[in-house]
């Protein structure tokens, strides 16, 4: 037997060495394709489930299981269990199924519910739960129901099937905006993740949801949330996201986005996190040469997402904790230790110039990871030949002449599901929660699989059986030998039944772990936004716990409070963590997001349409520019693209900048290049351009500019860009910065 497989290995990496990395100590640094290109023009070997799964290159111990495959479903970007563990995945199956992107935007998408009937791991049960979907992006179980979101909208609706037959036969609205999602398919929400606070996050959208009565109930965050293509908490709440567009792979994870936006460039650095260390030749990558090293190879993280904090119980305990996260142009999956450094949270890759998981699999494309129901690591796998969005692959791009040269635009409809595995510890049990009574659900909340407490959690949530709450406190009190996770786990379902009293926060102010106090803290908020002065001054002689997170917390639920009590607090704090980063800083990002809620202010000077115009350009900008820009419009330490506060080409005439936006820019700008070329935004209304470069102007210029011999407003008209469109109507290349120069003329007053 084991000959055969090693032969049988043999042949798989023998079919793969053309596009292996080779490491070699005398290459030309000149030759940047020389591995790539010298190879004729063929198409990498498309790989079976068992080939693929011997392609990986995992740490001594582990190894990959398969769970699901081809014909079962297709094209997987998500997937989400019940209490039952039964699997729902939403399929993107027309996503790129060719390099023009030839009918995207047609309904054919559907979702998969998968069944492991004899609990041997492998899905062997399968039936269209809904079909006619255009890509769903966001699912999410609750009770027996599944919330889905599509593309291009904004509206949330409840699936379930009533008569067991694995289709869902019942939709109603949960959340209903009635409003089309602006812009390209790769840069809208993805997420529903229900954390341990209670409230649902989502990325991109200025918006949180409390799930109540079948429907979620929107919660505003002032300050826009964060991240692209992936969202995820670790076992305290912390939410982690992630920016691939700005090719970021890891961001928003100093502060909750309710209470603001904070980012650290030292968050993660160059050595130890930035680059990547993939076996396999990449030269399927949108940034180009400079994203490549002189063997092929990607270099720095192009397309971080679907990232996880691994939670379970069935894997070595040294990875839970760790910070998970895809790069499918890589073929990798990094693990990264998440370091607490005096209350600021950095990123460092667990390993020494190499990753945790990699493939010579030159289609696997993982877009996904999860903590699974029996402890162990699920990764889902699109595995396919393009991994971007057609908008990025134009004739005559990089990444084109790369496509059609390899072949790989066709190689579609297919996808995986994959079980990381380790030698020394067996697959969980299946869990049983639906139709369990609440009580039953309790002794989960102190489950060693973080999937099980949280699932427990929103279980007993859902069923507002509050027979239960006696139990609850119980709990927090540390009673029945109650671990601190499932202390803080009692203190947040207390919180969603509404149960929550003073006592039993003051016992776990009192406790010994300080994650139960930071927990308990954060949920005092409802008696502090009451000017609660007892349960303020408890809290204030808290300020010089030893733990950084603690002090941290204090500062967030007590740093934007009018009290003369709180403002003392927080004075305090100050005063005696001058020299920490995080406490200043987090101080200045509760100080902006106040700011946020109060915008209207610094509006008053300009008409109600132009407020309009300026307000909606905010949210496009938040949610679709921010990530390659930043939120303050300073760029990202990664360099992805041109900083705009200070830019020369947007403090100057206003048709500048409505030609950058409506057909792109490349080239160098301002003597520096990128790795990446701005794309047009032409598909868009006028109205649509008029309200982000007003935005732009507005807020990383001012209100007004001088152009010429006179001012011009940053409010930019819809027919100023309907004068441009006409003006342009051919042009069908990005400009350059010189074209425009040339262009510039006196504008008129």
């Amino acid at each position: 037997m084991k000959i055969n497989y090693l032969i049988f290995s043999l042949l798989v990496f023998l079919g793969l060495s053309y596009f292996s990395k080779i490491q070699n100590d005398n290459s030309d640094l000149n030759l940047q394709f020389s591995v790539a290109d010298s190879l004729k023009s063929i198409t990498p070997p498309v790989l079976s489930p068992e080939q693929s799964r011997l392609a990986f290159h995992v740490p001594a111990g582990y190894h990959m299981e398969l769970v699901a495959s081809e014909p079962m479903i297709s094209e997987p970007v998500a997937i989400a269990w019940d209490g039952n563990a039964r699997m729902y995945v939403a399929q993107m199956e027309t996503y790129t199924q060719d390099a023009d992107g030839t009918g995207t935007k047609e309904k054919r998408s559907r979702v998969m519910l998968l069944e492991d009937t004899d609990n041997d791991g492998k899905m062997d049960k399968s039936s269209v739960f809904i079909k006619d979907l255009l890509l769903p992006r966001m699912i999410l179980c609750v009770n027996h129901e599944l919330l889905v979101n599509e593309t291009d909208t904004y509206d949330i609706y409840s699936y379930k099937d009533t008569n067991g037959d694995g289709v869902a036969d019942v939709k109603k609205p949960a959340y209903i905006l009635g409003k089309v999602a602006g812009g390209n398919l790769e840069h809208q929400r993805s997420g529903l993740d229900w954390n341990l606070d209670n409230y649902i996050y989502q990325t991109y959208d200025a918006v949180r949801f409390r799930y109540k009565n079948g429907v979620l109930k929107p919660d505003s965050m002032p300050s826009g949330s964060n991240g692209q293509w992936g969202l995820t908490h670790d076992n305290y709440g912390r939410l982690f996201f992630s920016r691939a567009g700005g090719e970021n792979a890891g961001s928003g994870f100093q502060i909750n986005p309710k209470y603001g936006q904070l980012e650290f460039s030292d968050a993660y650095n160059e050595e130890k996190f930035n680059r990547i260390w993939p076996i396999i030749a990449t030269p399927d990558v949108q940034g180009g040469k400079p994203r490549l090293n002189p063997d092929s190879t990607l270099n720095h993280f192009t397309a971080a997402n679907g990232q996880s904090i691994f939670r379970g119980d069935h894997l070595p305990a040294d990875l839970v904790g760790d910070y998970l996260i895809n790069e499918p142009v890589a073929r990798i999956i990094r693990r990264a230790k998440v370091i607490n450094n005096q209350g600021k949270t950095q990123l460092e890759n667990v390993y020494d110039k190499k990753e945790f998981i990699a493939s010579t699999d030159f289609y696997f494309r993982p877009n996904n990871t999860y903590t699974g129901p029996d402890g162990c690591l699920y990764i889902v796998d699109m595995s396919r030949g393009i991994i971007q969005e057609s908008n990025w692959t134009p004739k005559g791009s990089f990444l084109r002449g790369k496509i059609d040269y390899y072949g790989i635009g066709k190689i579609n409809q297919r996808g995986r599901i994959w079980r990381l595995v380790h030698d020394d510890y067996k697959r969980g049990p299946q869990p049983k929660m639906l139709d369990m009574p609440a009580k039953s659900l309790l002794a989960y909340l102190d489950h060693p699989n973080g999937w099980w407490r949280d699932n427990a959690q929103k279980q007993i949530i859902i069923l507002e059986d509050k027979s239960v709450v006696p139990t609850l406190k119980a709990m927090v009190s540390g009673k029945n030998g109650t671990s601190a996770l499932g202390r803080i786990h009692a203190l947040w379902t207390l919180e969603g039944l509404n149960a929550i009293d003073k006592p039993t926060i003051y016992t776990a102010l009192k406790d010994t772990d300080p994650q139960v106090k930071k927990t308990a803290i954060w949920i005092s908020e409802i008696y502090l936004k009451q000017n609660d002065q007892a349960m303020m001054a408890t809290i204030g002689k808290m300020i010089n716990d030893e733990n950084y997170d603690i002090r941290t917390q204090i500062l967030l639920s007590l740093g934007s409070n009018k009290s003369a009590l709180a403002k003392q607090i927080v004075e305090e704090i100050l005063i005696q963590n001058a020299n920490n980063q995080m406490i200043t800083s987090v101080k200045k990002s509760i100080d902006k997001n106040e700011d946020a809620k109060i915008y209207g202010i610094k509006l008053a000077g300009f008409t109600p349409p132009e407020r309009k115009l300026i307000l909606a350009g905010g949210e496009i900008y938040k949610s679709l520019c921010s990530a390659c820009h930043g939120a303050d419009g300073k760029g990202l330490p990664t360099n992805a693209a041109p900083a705009l506060r200070g830019a020369k080409h947007i403090n100057a005439d206003k048709d500048i900048a409505i030609r950058i936006l409506m057909n792109g820019l490349k080239g160098p700008i301002e003597g520096k290049s990128y790795p990446s070329v701005m794309l047009a935004m032409n598909d868009n209304s006028d109205e649509w351009i008029a309200s982000v470069v007003s935005y732009i102007r507005y807020e990383f210029v001012g209100t007004s500019m001088r152009v010429g011999k006179g001012r011009q407003s940053a409010v930019v008209q819809v027919s100023d860009v309907k004068k441009i469109r006409e003006q342009h109507a051919a042009k069908t290349e990005p400009w350059t910065i010189e074209e425009l120069e040339q262009l510039s003329t006196p504008p008129s007053q």
